[in-house]
């Protein structure tokens, strides 16, 4: 028996674990996958307090895991196959364990958007990748076509110019979402094309990526550019879809919560990116993990 089960090793996930093992609970973390979340694929965090040159994603994330680790906290890395949230108990259930806890803390996560175009899922890991730092290597010297415009699309065709000979920008509108200082990098480089106010209909090639079949939504023009690899970055899905317990959602199946971090079943919380907010940064989720302990704390004590 846990004091606490954290459902996620992102930053949130680990953050919360600093602070329930700090406070003395008994915590165990369980994700399927190594620790780190989303921000362990990001090649370079400037934003993050602390570090003025930035830091590597990998980095920050294993200090996050190791500083967790030495207060105590316990992790597994398995797949979950059920939670069973109400009532007094709750259990975390696995292929292997029944973990069983007094409170549990869901910090899932988010998860890459596809295109939903022809050819998109064919060619997913011949050609088509949702992470620059994990698959970009491949493409050393090639030509890729980066599709989005917000903050992380740009961050990563940034990384992207370090590696292959041309990076071009897809975006359906006519200015970034990206940030300013984001904005004015990816302009001001010259191995970076933008195409603007198009859209991507279609992926092609034989065995591997050769092309994209674009539109342009303001002429009504369609061509094929020529491409060898086309990152995807157009936004998240909640990884919210493996729950079966009544946790009130919204409708993009984000977890709703109060100003507490608390859900609608008692001794069930949500931090990071997977709750519904405005804003999901790497600092927003370590919020999250250092807030949701004062709820957490009273629903024990209490």
């Amino acid at each position: 028996m846990y004091d606490v089960i954290i459902v996620g090793a992102g930053p949130a996930g680990m953050t919360a674990a600093i602070y329930t093992t700090r406070a003395g609970y008994k915590t165990l973390i369980v994700d399927k996958a190594a620790p780190g979340g989303q921000a362990s694929n990001t090649d370079l965090i400037e934003n993050y307090p602390g570090f003025p040159d930035g830091v590597s994603g990998p980095e920050l994330m294993m200090k996050f895991y190791e500083q967790a680790g030495n207060l105590g906290a316990q992790y597994s890395f398995e797949n979950i196959t059920e939670l069973k949230l109400e009532g007094d108990v709750k259990k975390v259930i696995t292929p292997s364990n029944t973990y069983e806890a007094r409170a549990v803390i869901i910090a899932t996560g988010a998860r890459p958007l596809t295109l939903g175009v022809p050819g998109e899922d064919k060619f997913i890991g011949k050609g088509v990748s949702y992470c620059a730092t994990c698959d970009g290597f491949f493409f050393k010297g090639k030509n890729v076509v980066v599709v989005g415009g917000g903050d992380t699309a740009v961050q990563e065709a940034l990384y992207l110019t370090k590696i292959c000979s041309k990076v071009t920008l897809i975006h359906r509108r006519d200015q970034l979402r990206a940030t300013k200082i984001l904005r004015d990098k990816i302009l001001a480089n010259e191995k970076v094309e933008v195409i603007w106010d198009t859209v991507v209909e279609e992926i092609i090639g034989e065995n591997q990526v050769e092309g994209v079949r674009i539109h342009n939504l303001k002429t009504g023009e369609k061509s094929i550019l020529p491409t060898e690899g086309v990152f995807v970055f157009i936004g998240y899905l909640p990884n919210s879809d493996f729950l079966s317990s009544p946790i009130e959602l919204d409708q993009r199946g984000y977890i709703i919560s109060d100003s507490g971090l608390r859900t609608n079943i008692p001794g069930v919380f949500v931090i990071g990116d997977v709750r519904q907010k405005a804003i999901r940064q790497v600092a927003t989720a370590v919020g999250d993990g250092a807030q949701v302990v004062v709820a957490l704390s009273e629903y024990l004590e209490g």
